[in-house]
């Protein structure tokens, strides 16, 4: 079972050699890297226009950010039980350290740690490997004494940190395997098999319900001591309780700045939801919020996306707070506008589609505070609500994290990304003048248009797909926004002004699932993340499938492996073809035939491929993955009342980690 995800994954690897021709000067002298270790970057963002905010929306700002901030050890907990504990001894062990911090021990734990920050907890973020220390046993053994450890949770640490067998897949994706009982997650109680949650929720499902609440995205399935299987809800007086009254109590204090009315219900039944855990208050909060189109402000918050979720049911916790950025959501807006005639002109089958589409407002908005499951590593577009139903029926809100993809675009000027794996010069002329816009806007219609696209035919069950879901909707969504990027459409509507624009963000996502992508894994693994499968498998496919009229080329110059895309426009009909048959399967719930084409283009790495890859990124010296601090917002106070929000942007990556640690720590 599989929610509807709808979320983009981070830029990867390099989005373009040139900087944003308008940002370009105004970013001459922010310091935008705060943090490098390990395979990770972390950068800082701005928040361009903050200060013109009125008082209130700064004030309603500043509340979303705290509410977002006291969620943080929910998802930790979720990613795997040990990670709280383990989180404290590493926090414990670096801030009362006393001897050399140039120790070649003590900088290889700081670079774990850093990288357990990272991840939120023990696995990799995107890989869900379990992160490997490259400190000795016995250091950390004196330094859990040194602390007062007591002998069980030392055992218990030791083992979690140096057994590489013990919980050492966060999330397990492998075909045939029970991917629950080989899950580290925390979102599974002990003892409970993938047989006994399916059947479990399979019980509980109403087929004939047109509007299904969403079955287990807020609480964790466990086996009682009578061995019937139930429910440990999140909420205020049940799991994760103790940070939710937080949320909650910053929510109502939010509640008092609301700019309308709207916003003010919204926020109201968030807290109502909060409270009682009823998922059918979820969706009464969904809807009030995908048909809040007037407010400035805005912000997720709860149990969302179900990427942690081997079976894709339960939310991770998130947030994100923002405001709408006007000037930029022109072209959102423009596409929203012609939502109905892209849908009507989708190269798939008319019975797939929708015959109308309900409420698409889409916008670029300023990400103000990243949270959760979205920080530090963070997506740069959201889609939501999740619920088909509540999609069709009422539309979805989409946003575009401009401010974040300008922070990625501005950090990886003069990388030398470009001159390494773009073919030739022409290549990467057209990516420094065109890569900028058309990867927003294929940000843009990914979510504004391709995750609200096409409809499932009555009856069928938006889990059918299973532990395939989230790869295929990202392809589903990633190849209608490749489609339309080359349609004349977007020409005549004025969201860009060359028709060979398009062909800088097809050559960047070719080479990227293909190979630059490989980068980021480890020699002799699968490809396992979704976002990643969603790519390889387009790239992959379109290669296979273009063959016989060598449409796209993989040539050797100088025992360099490079991309060649000699028809552009037959690209454009491969996408179509293959959203037609990835909009069949999930329109049709056609389990077995996605499985195969997952298993078939999405998983396996060519080893000769992936050697050469890493090798020529290691002369690069650029990070694989990114992710960014926070700015600081600080309220000026006349007594009791918010007068003023300061946003500062100085704070370092261990510093906003420790301190995010000590003022924001809820459960025990």
């Amino acid at each position: 079972m599989t929610k509807l995800i709808t979320m983009t994954a981070l830029a990867l690897g390099i989005m373009a050699a040139s900087c944003h021709k308008e940002q370009a000067a105004t970013d001459a002298d922010f310091d935008y890297t705060a943090d490098r270790f390990a395979d990770i970057e972390v950068l800082r963002y701005q928040v361009p226009d903050f200060d013109s905010l009125s008082v209130n929306q700064k004030a309603l700002v500043y509340y979303l950010t705290e509410a977002a901030l006291w969620g943080r050890d929910i998802l930790w907990d979720q990613n795997c039980a040990v990670n709280l504990p383990l989180r404290r001894a590493l926090e414990n062990i670096y801030t009362t350290y006393d001897g050399d911090r140039e120790n070649a021990d003590f900088k290889a734990f700081e670079q774990y740690m850093k990288q357990v920050w990272f991840g939120n907890g023990i696995h990799h973020h995107y890989s869900m490997d379990k992160f490997v220390p490259e400190f000795s046993q016995t250091f950390f053994e004196s330094q859990l004494d040194r602390i007062g450890t007591d002998a069980d949770a030392k055992a218990e640490l030791v083992k979690v940190v140096f057994d590489p067998s013990y919980l050492a897949k966060r999330v397990n994706q492998a075909d045939n395997a029970d991917l629950i009982a080989t899950s580290a997650c925390n979102l599974y109680g002990p003892g409970l098999t993938q047989a006994e949650i399916e059947s479990y929720y399979a019980a509980l499902k109403d087929t004939t319900d047109l509007t299904p609440i969403s079955y287990g995205l807020n609480s964790r399935l466990v086996k009682g001591a009578d061995g019937k299987v139930h429910e440990q809800v999140y909420k205020l007086d049940g799991l994760y309780g103790e940070a939710i009254a937080h949320i909650v109590e910053n929510l109502d204090k939010a509640k008092a700045y609301a700019e309308n009315d709207a916003q003010r219900a919204i926020i109201e039944k968030l807290v109502e939801f909060y409270t009682t855990g009823d998922l059918k208050t979820f969706d009464d909060y969904s809807i009030a919020w995908a048909e809040d189109t007037a407010s400035q402000v805005d912000f997720i918050n709860g149990f969302i996306e179900s990427y942690g979720d081997p079976l894709g049911m339960t939310g991770s916790w998130e947030s994100i707070v923002n405001f709408k950025n006007i000037p930029a959501s022109h072209r959102t807006e423009t596409l929203s506008a012609n939502a109905q005639w892209f849908e009507d002109h989708s190269p798939v089958d008319p019975s797939f589609r929708k015959d109308e589409v309900k409420g698409v407002s889409a916008k670029v908005i300023t990400a103000a505070i990243l949270a959760g499951d979205s920080y530090p590593a963070t997506p740069i577009g959201i889609n939501l609500p999740n619920a088909n139903w509540i999609r069709a029926a009422h539309g979805s809100k989409s946003v575009t994290l401009e401010n974040i993809t300008q922070a990625y675009d501005a950090a990886s000027h003069g990388s030398g990304f470009d001159e390494e794996f773009v073919i030739d010069e022409p290549t990467r002329k057209l990516m420094a003048d065109y890569l900028f816009i058309t990867d927003n806007l294929h940000t843009d219609l990914h979510e504004c248009l391709g995750h609200g696209s096409g409809r499932l035919l009555p009856g069928v069950d938006p889990d059918a797909l299973k532990a395939h879901g989230s790869t295929l909707e990202e392809a589903r969504a990633d190849l209608f926004a490749l489609y339309y990027l080359a349609d004349p459409k977007l020409l005549e509507i004025g969201l860009l002004d060359n028709p060979e624009a398009y062909k800088a963000e097809y050559y960047k996502y070719i080479l990227n699932g293909m190979m630059t992508q490989l980068n980021r894994i480890e020699p002799g693994k699968d490809i396992e993340e979704a976002h990643m499968r969603n790519r390889a498998l387009i790239a992959r496919w379109a290669y296979e499938h273009g063959k016989d009229a060598n449409v796209i080329e993989m040539v050797k110059r100088d025992g360099k492996t490079f991309i060649k895309i000699n028809d552009y426009e037959a690209l454009r009909g491969l996408f179509g073809e293959l959203l037609g048959e990835v909009q069949r399967i999930r329109s049709t719930g056609d389990y077995e035939a996605g499985r195969q084409l997952v298993e078939q283009y999405a998983v396996k790495v060519d080893p000769e491929l992936h050697k050469e890859v890493c090798e020529r990124y290691a002369k690069l010296n650029i990070a694989p993955y990114r992710g960014f601090v926070n700015p600081v917002y600080t309220p000026v106070m006349d007594g009791d009342k918010i007068v003023d929000v300061k946003v500062s942007y100085g704070e370092d990556y261990a510093d906003q980690m420790l301190r995010y640690s000590r003022d924001y720590s809820a459960l025990k």
